[in-house]
C-alpha cells in the first residue's frame, strides 16, 4: 500500500463479532512454552494450532514435514502446514467471564469512555473497579409504587412518634 494512491483513511473500533472473525482460535492457557522441549504449549499464548507453525512447512508433531503438504491441517496436532511467518499475521482470542474496559480508553486524559458516556473520569474509574454502578434502565411503574410505599411508611412512622 502506497501513501501516494491514498485519498482517505477510515479508522473505527472493531465489534466483538468482527474480532472473532479475525481469530484463528482461542487461547485457553496462560503458558507460553514448554521449558523442557522449548516448544509452544498447546492452547497457550504461543500455540501453533492457533498462530501457525514455528518451522516452515512442518506441523507440531512432525507428521507432515515438507512443502508438498502445504495447506493440510494435521489430524494429530491440528497445525496447518504452511510457512512460519504466518505467526506474525494471525490473531487468537481469549474469552473473558465478564466484559472489561481497555485501559487506553478508560485511563487516557481526556478519557474517551468518559467523554462518550458524559461521566467524569473519577466516576468512570469507580464504576470500572466496582465501587459504584450505573443505572441503565428504570421501570417507572415500579418506581412510582416504591415511592408511594415509602411515603406511606414515612407517614406511619411520624404518626407513631406523636
Amino acid at each position: 500500500m502506497e501513501a501516494k494512491g491514498l485519498k482517505s483513511l477510515r479508522v473505527r473500533l472493531a465489534s466483538p463479532e468482527q474480532i472473532l472473525s479475525w481469530s484463528f482460535g482461542e487461547v485457553t492457557k496462560p503458558e507460553t512454552i514448554n521449558y523442557r522441549r522449548l516448544r509452544p504449549e498447546k492452547d497457550g499464548l504461543f500455540c501453533e494450532a492457533v498462530f501457525g507453525p514455528t518451522r516452515d512447512w512442518q506441523c507440531y508433531c512432525g507428521k507432515y514435514k515438507n512443502i508438498r503438504y502445504r495447506g493440510i491441517v494435521c489430524d494429530k496436532c491440528g497445525v496447518e502446514v504452511t510457512r512460519s511467518s504466518v505467526r506474525r499475521e494471525r490473531m487468537g482470542h481469549i474469552t473473558l467471564a465478564a466484559p472489561v474496559a481497555h485501559v487506553w480508553y478508560a485511563r487516557r486524559v481526556p478519557s474517551y469512555m468518559g467523554l462518550l458516556l458524559d461521566v467524569s473520569r473519577r466516576d468512570l474509574d469507580r464504576v470500572l473497579y466496582f465501587a459504584q454502578y450505573v443505572v441503565t434502565y428504570v421501570d417507572e411503574d415500579a418506581r412510582e409504587k416504591a415511592i408511594t410505599r415509602l411515603e406511606e411508611d414515612d407517614e406511619n412512622v411520624e404518626d407513631d412518634e406523636k
